[in-house]
């Protein structure tokens, strides 16, 4: 007789087995159903961006998104938590948001990545800020771009093996160059960083140090002067090193082991701050909101706008030492390309107001990502 194929039967420990796998799972998805409808409920997920293009939609970038939004949720975060924890400590694996470069070196995954439409993104952006540039000047205000150049180029003798793709090679200077070929005021970072190499950036961290933040702020410093921007009001500032801290890298967290104690985690950072300070007997307050802006009688005519870049390593305070003046900060962490340039100019105290110059920082990293419309209100 041919063997029977009938199903064979689960026996009772199979069986019982099965039924608390079962509930087990169940009530996984059903925690994690919950936490996500709480993100809902608390406003935190926006199913569609402000423009919705058809492209975005068709390659998934919608549902990206979202996905991304709905992961913040508790359950899965703590999901993410514990397996990305194991897989540091099993493997040193860094997940797909962060890169290991030579022993104690992090990089962030974007600085490696070439965005699908590349070339696209960066000209559009590169037509954004041209016509950015030519709506200040009708107004009289003077525009100064500031491209800081991606870990990766400059600490590229820390990679130890990770590989820059060389198409990111001219990506900073051609850019740059279309920018001034436009008449816009342009400077590329990288000829002032590269001397630095290593010494210019954290080693767990996406962002320059004191070293490389103070390199950056003398050299636009030197930029303003040749603009023939006199910046105001004029200050005296005090300069104090701090004893040395330790100073929690952002890509240690972007790997999702923040979480573990110190010793398991990569070699952490000592980092003596630098306190720079406004001088009692000159000072007149604090302009570094649009708020304090609109009642001050000596506001500053220097805007600086851009990224986290302009709010680490006390990189303001260095830019208002070497000015000898004091400058206002609207830059944003976590704004990229589009974010703090949207906020600051359609806000109110932008056009009541208005400074002499703007400094626009923009990391490398941003120029080819899709571009978030800037608006003028």
């Amino acid at each position: 007789m041919p063997p029977s194929v009938a199903p064979v039967q689960p026996g009772g420990f199979t069986a019982r087995a099965s039924k608390t796998a079962g509930y087990a799972l169940a009530a996984l998805l059903g925690g994690g159903l919950i936490s996500c409808c709480w993100l809902f409920y608390l406003g935190k997920v926006n199913l569609l961006p402000p423009v919705l293009t058809r492209d975005a939609a068709m390659h998934g970038e919608v549902t990206h998104k979202i996905a991304k939004q709905l992961s913040g949720a508790w359950l899965p975060q703590q999901a993410a938590n514990l397996e990305r924890g194991a897989s540091w400590l099993l493997f040193h694996d860094t997940g797909p948001r962060v890169r290991s470069g030579c022993p104690g070196w992090l990089f962030l995954n974007q600085e490696f990545q070439i965005d699908r439409q590349a070339q696209v993104n960066a000209d559009t952006k590169a037509r954004a800020v041209m016509d950015i540039q030519q709506r200040l000047s009708r107004q009289g205000i003077a525009l100064l771009v500031a491209l800081v150049p991606d870990k990766s180029r400059i600490a590229a003798d820390q990679l130890c093996g990770l590989n820059r793709p060389s198409e990111l090679g001219p990506r900073a200077a051609q850019w740059i160059q279309a920018l001034r070929k436009a008449g816009v005021s342009a400077m590329d970072l990288t000829p002032t960083l590269q001397p630095l190499a290593a010494t210019a950036y954290l080693r767990t961290d996406t962002h320059w140090n004191e070293t490389g933040a103070r390199a950056a702020a003398r050299a636009i410093a030197q930029q303003i002067q040749m603009i023939g921007v006199h910046p105001e009001p004029q200050k005296a500032f005090d300069v104090h090193i701090s004893k040395e801290k330790l100073r929690p890298g952002d890509l240690v967290r972007l790997a999702g082991i923040d979480w573990l104690p110190l010793r398991w985690q990569p070699a952490p950072e000592l980092v003596a701050a630098t306190e720079i300070t406004e001088r009692q007997d000159s000072a007149q307050g604090n302009g570094d909101n649009l708020d304090d802006l609109l009642g001050d009688d000596q506001l500053p005519n220097i805007a600086l706008i851009g990224t986290s870049f302009s709010r680490n390593s006390n990189f303001v305070g260095f830019l208002q030492l070497a000015l000898s003046a004091r400058i206002g900060s609207f830059a944003k962490d976590g704004g990229e390309f589009s974010g703090s340039a949207r906020e600051y100019f359609s806000n109110p105290a932008f056009r009541q107001t208005p400074p002499k110059l703007v400094i626009w920082e923009i990391p490398e990293r941003d120029l080819q990502t899709p571009y978030e419309p800037i608006s003028w209100r």
